[in-house]
C-alpha cells in the first residue's frame, strides 16, 4: 500500500470510529452516571412479567437469570449462594466489585422472591400468588439501577439480592430465611447494611423503622431531607422483622427502608400500576448520595 492510500485508509478508519462513538452517545449506550427512576421502573415491569417469583418456580429461575444479566452488564462480579435454611433451598445473589472475599464497607440488600399466597386478600384472590410489584420487584429495581450508576471510586459495596424472605408463616417457612443463611455464612461483616423493601408505591411514606440502627437512620433520613424528598418521614413507627433483622441480631449496624402502610401488601393487587418511578427516584437518589458520601 502506497503512502497516499495509507493516509486515505487512516482517515476513513478514523471517520468510522468517530461515527460509531457518536452513535453510542446519541443512543445513550454510554454508562449512565445518575439514578433514573424511569429506568428502574422498567426493571419492575420486567420482573412482574415473569410471574410471581415463588421459590422453585420457573418465574423465580427467570428472575435469577435477569438479575445476574443486568449486574454483569453493569460490570459487577456475581456469586450465587446456593444453600438451605431450615430445610428449604435458598439462592442468594451477591454482587461486588474488586477482590472476591474483600469485606464490604456497605451492603445494600433487597429480597427478590414473592409470596406464595395472597393471605391479606379477603376475596377469591386469597388462594393466588402475589404478583410482588412493590413487595419484591421495587427493591430489586432500586439495587439494579444503583448497580448501573454507582461510580467505581467508592468504598467497597456489595449488592445482595435475598431469596426466601417473603413466605414466613406459609407451609412451615420462616421469614427472612435468605438473609439468615447469608449472615450465618459471613466471614467478615460489613460496616453498615441497608435493606430496601416496598419502596415504589405512589403514596410513599417512609417512616424510620423502630429496630433500625439509629445512627444509620439519622444519616439516611437526614440526607433525604437535604435532597428535598418528603417521602422520608423523620418519625419512628413500627417494629418490623425484615432482612435487616439477622444483621442486627449479629451485632451489625443495619436499617430497613420500607413503607409498611402499603395497602396492597400480600394481595393480588400488588401490581405494576401501583408502582411510581418518582418513588423509586426518591429512594435511589437518597441511597446513591449516601453511598457516594461514605
Amino acid at each position: 500500500m502506497n503512502s497516499r492510500k495509507s493516509r486515505m485508509f487512516i482517515i476513513l478508519a478514523a471517520g468510522l470510529l468517530l461515527a460509531v462513538v457518536s452513535l453510542w452517545v446519541v443512543a445513550g449506550l454510554t454508562a449512565p452516571t445518575r439514578f433514573d427512576g424511569q429506568r428502574a421502573y422498567q426493571d419492575v415491569l420486567a420482573q412482574v412479567a415473569f410471574g410471581p417469583r415463588i421459590p422453585g418456580s420457573s418465574s423465580h429461575a427467570q428472575e435469577v437469570i435477569y438479575i445476574i444479566s443486568e449486574l454483569e452488564e453493569a460490570g459487577w462480579q456475581v456469586v450465587l449462594q446456593n444453600t438451605t435454611w431450615e430445610g428449604f433451598p435458598v439462592e442468594n445473589i451477591i454482587a461486588y466489585r474488586g477482590i472476591q472475599g474483600e469485606a464490604p464497607t456497605i451492603l445494600l440488600g433487597a429480597h427478590y422472591d414473592s409470596r406464595l399466597f395472597a393471605d391479606q386478600d379477603t376475596g377469591p384472590g386469597a388462594g393466588e400468588a402475589v404478583p410482588g410489584a412493590n413487595d419484591g420487584a421495587s427493591g430489586v429495581a432500586v439495587l439494579l439501577e444503583l448497580a448501573r450508576t454507582l461510580p467505581e471510586d467508592i468504598a467497597p459495596v456489595w449488592l445482595v439480592f435475598f431469596d426466601a424472605e417473603d413466605n414466613g408463616g406459609l407451609e412451615g417457612r420462616d421469614w427472612a430465611m435468605g438473609s439468615r443463611a447469608f449472615v450465618a455464612s459471613l466471614a467478615a461483616p460489613p460496616q453498615a447494611v441497608v435493606i430496601v423493601d416496598m419502596v415504589g408505591d405512589e403514596d410513599l411514606n417512609l417512616n424510620i423503622e423502630a429496630t433500625s440502627d439509629p445512627a444509620l437512620a439519622e444519616e439516611i433520613w437526614g440526607l433525604a431531607a437535604d435532597l428535598g424528598y418528603e417521602q422520608f418521614i423523620q418519625e419512628t413507627r413500627f417494629s418490623l422483622l425484615d432482612d435487616h433483622t439477622p444483621f442486627l441480631e449479629a451485632g451489625i449496624p443495619a436499617a430497613v427502608i420500607i413503607d409498611f402502610e402499603y395497602p396492597f401488601w400480600h394481595t393480588t393487587a400488588d401490581t405494576t400500576d401501583k408502582v411510581s418511578p418518582a418513588s423509586l427516584q426518591a429512594v435511589g437518589d437518597t441511597l446513591w448520595a449516601w453511598v457516594r458520601a461514605k
